[in-house]
């Protein structure tokens, strides 16, 4: 069930300021909203999101947010942003686990747990940061690099 605490896109476009759009929820949301938020940002932004950058960072999000609803009781959000010069997609996504991702070794026998090895290895950066109230783990995705 999609509970949205809020839902929140930057449609007045200054050149100067960075895109953005963010979906907060209670219990439960949508990861086809999450997926429509990223290409539509994409596209605004000038990038069809039919391509690799669009396609991987649809992936991403979508590894962020299950793990975020499948290990975090409560609330928690998603925030997109896309810098002035669109080069740059910024993922975050927060919870109300104060539990920190793992990045578990490489098991091709092993059924699960390989989510975050692969955002790994799509975005040029990952981190988390730990909050009183939960933790955030975001994303850079550099949406100029060419595809591999």
């Amino acid at each position: 069930m999609v509970t949205p605490l809020d839902n929140r896109s930057s449609y007045e476009r200054d050149p100067a300021a960075p895109l953005r759009h963010s979906i907060a929820w209670y219990t439960d949301t949508s990861l086809a909203q999450a997926r429509a938020a990223v290409r539509a940002l994409l596209a605004r932004a000038g990038y069809d999101p039919d391509h690799r950058p669009g396609q991987d960072a649809q992936l991403i999000v979508t590894e962020l947010v299950t793990n975020a609803l499948r290990h975090a009781p409560g609330p928690g959000s998603l925030a997109l942003e896309v810098t002035p010069d669109a080069a740059l997609l910024r993922i975050t996504v927060s919870d109300s686990s104060p539990r920190l991702p793992e990045l578990r070794t490489h098991d091709g026998r092993r059924v699960g747990g390989h989510g975050l090895r692969l955002v790994a290895r799509l975005c040029d950066r990952l981190h988390t940061v730990a909050l009183d109230t939960g933790k955030q783990v975001a994303a850079h995705l550099d949406l100029r690099k060419p595809a591999n």
